[in-house]
């Protein structure tokens, strides 16, 4: 394998920011309209009770392909803001092994995608969303944390990959608690959302493997851009599965 090099990288992100692109505009040509509603639950006085009881209201509705192509937007856009308007702060990022870029996009794609699965799965309530929006949010941006705290320290420290972890399995134990709740009540989830928590997770995973490998200094991740070149491969394929997987499953026409 050649030596990944700053201009090899600058490649990379080009090529991706395209792909990405390409395929949210592929996402939302395909698609048929698929929405799903946004709910909030309040309590409501009854008067023939004398009681408060819960109800729900329907807020706004989303639409799924929308959704989907949001986080390749995303991806698409600060891929090209590495490459073209802040290409030399990335570089020297790099060098010092950190890349502040990378974990603020994660901070709000990787929680769009989040919110895309948990509403595979039934989570239509508003307060649920954001919450789980916001701790993957808190997970990736603690990754930042993880690489700007350690430029101070001589031993790395492992708090805010730890902090960081706990932050990222909530969501998922809410979203693998939503799909045994309806199969224990005989209305399992879809085949394909099962392929979805499966596959996603575990791309997920590789993240944080990614980063153990590089602090860990093991066999190529010895040099930090090695890492770097995982990361965009690892957003790239982790974004498009999830993408084609929801298109095959609900947005096929």
């Amino acid at each position: 394998m050649k030596k990944i090099t700053h201009e090899s990288l600058k490649k990379m992100n080009l090529i991706a920011g395209f792909l990405h692109l390409a395929q949210a505009i592929t996402v939302l040509v395909l698609s048929k309209s698929f929405a799903i509603p946004v709910s909030g639950n309040y309590l409501e006085f009854d008067k023939a009770t004398e009681s408060l009881l819960p109800a729900t209201t329907t807020l706004f509705n989303v639409q799924l392909p929308w959704l989907i192509a949001g986080f390749f937007f995303l991806s698409a856009l600060f891929h090209f803001l590495i490459a073209f308007v802040y290409n030399k702060k990335y570089n020297a990022d790099l060098t010092l092994g950190i890349n502040k870029f990378r974990w603020v996009e994660y901070a709000l794609s990787a929680s769009v995608m989040m919110v895309a699965i948990s509403m595979l799965v039934g989570i239509y309530d508003f307060s649920s969303l954001l919450m789980i929006f916001g701790l993957t949010a808190i997970m990736n941006l603690l990754g930042l944390v993880m690489e700007v705290h350690n430029q101070t320290t001589k031993k790395t420290d492992w708090l805010s990959f730890n902090l960081g972890t706990l932050a990222g399995l909530f969501p998922w134990v809410v979203v693998a608690f939503y799909m045994w709740l309806g199969a224990a009540n005989g209305s399992s989830a879809p085949t394909f959302v099962y392929w979805i928590f499966v596959s996603i997770f575990v791309f997920f995973s590789c993240f944080a493997l990614n980063m153990v490998l590089q602090y860990k200094q093991i066999g190529k991740w010895r040099d930090y851009i090695y890492g770097e070149r995982a990361y965009i491969i690892l957003s790239l394929v982790a974004k498009s599965l999830l993408a084609w997987q929801v298109f095959g499953g609900t947005l096929r026409p």
